[in-house]
């Protein structure tokens, strides 16, 4: 698979990433021989970039328990912030970061992480509070090797200016183009991984109906921009339109892709080792069909 260097970072990594939230969604409906066979494929299949959280349910545990034996395989990332798992502590302190980075590593059964992120706090947050700190001590303790933020809006801007983290994750499809127009140059000027989340808008572009609740303002958007007419491209799937977008962008490092199910996620993997750059003309149409509306639409935590 095609690799790209994450920023200030020397991780090489496949520009499909794995994103453990949809395994968190499926988590009641399949088994954990299923999970393990799962995770064993994407490896597999190349991809060497895996996204969680510990507020993904049990995924850092399913990780533990089937690929830990592989860890040399893959970088693994996490995020820290919110209270969760029958944690009693409070949100976006000092202590709940520390205590969250050492549950992780416990349940993703390794001696170190390769990247934590602060996960979608606010500006307050990042101004005034332990976390930073936090996260940096961890850094230093090697319990991590980089530290990043996920998240969007004015608080992405804020990452990116403090110059502190090494990477950034943050929204950005069809419907959601406001990283590339406020975040992207910032964030390659201060040589930051960019990690995209919701590559694919959660499946709304061009859907008959509602993919999902998560779904449900990218599917409002996707409605209004696609009632223009359809769009030139060479693909006819949605999906791999959506995707081919994202990944044509070169400030992209990974997009990270969340399913449960094979064969959507080889797909994936076969457009991003094709040559899937769209072309001029429609990265312009679609462009320019987001500047119509963008000044009502913010960036989707």
């Amino acid at each position: 698979m095609e690799k790209s260097l994450l920023g200030k970072t020397n991780m090489e990594i496949t520009r499909i990433g794995l994103g453990l939230a949809e395994v968190f969604r499926q988590q009641t409906k399949i088994s954990d021989q299923e999970s393990s066979n799962f995770l064993n494929s994407v490896l597999d299949q190349g991809i060497n970039f895996l996204d969680t959280a510990p507020c993904y349910g049990i995924t850092e545990k399913i990780i533990g328990r089937t690929v830990a034996n592989r860890r040399n395989e893959y970088y693994l990332a996490t995020k820290a912030g919110h209270v969760t798992g029958g944690y009693s502590g409070t949100e976006w302190t000092g202590k709940t970061i520390t205590d969250s980075i050492d549950r992780s590593l416990k349940d993703l059964s390794t001696d170190y992480l390769d990247l934590v992120q602060l996960h979608s706090c606010e500006i307050d947050i990042l101004e005034n509070s332990d976390c930073i700190e936090s996260l940096i001590k961890a850094q230093e303790a090697g319990k991590t090797r980089f530290i990043g933020y996920s998240g969007d809006n004015d608080a992405a801007a804020w990452a990116i200016n403090s110059g502190i983290f090494a990477t950034l994750q943050t929204s950005f499809n069809i419907v959601d183009q406001n990283a590339r127009l406020n975040l992207f140059e910032k964030a390659q000027s201060q040589n930051m991984g960019i990690i995209i989340k919701r590559p694919v808008a959660n499946g709304a572009w061009q859907a008959k109906s509602l993919p999902s609740q998560y779904a449900t303002q990218y599917f409002e958007r996707a409605k209004i921009m696609d009632s223009i007419g359809p769009i030139d491209s060479a693909y006819e799937n949605p999906i791999d339109l959506s995707l081919a977008f994202v990944l044509s962008h070169k400030a992209v490092t990974t997009a990270i892709v969340g399913t449960h199910n094979l064969d959507h996620l080889k797909s994936n993997i076969e457009l991003s080792n094709s040559d899937f750059d769209l072309n001029q003309e429609t990265l312009q149409e679609i462009y320019s069909r987001f500047k119509e509306y963008k000044n009502d639409w913010a960036q989707l935590m």
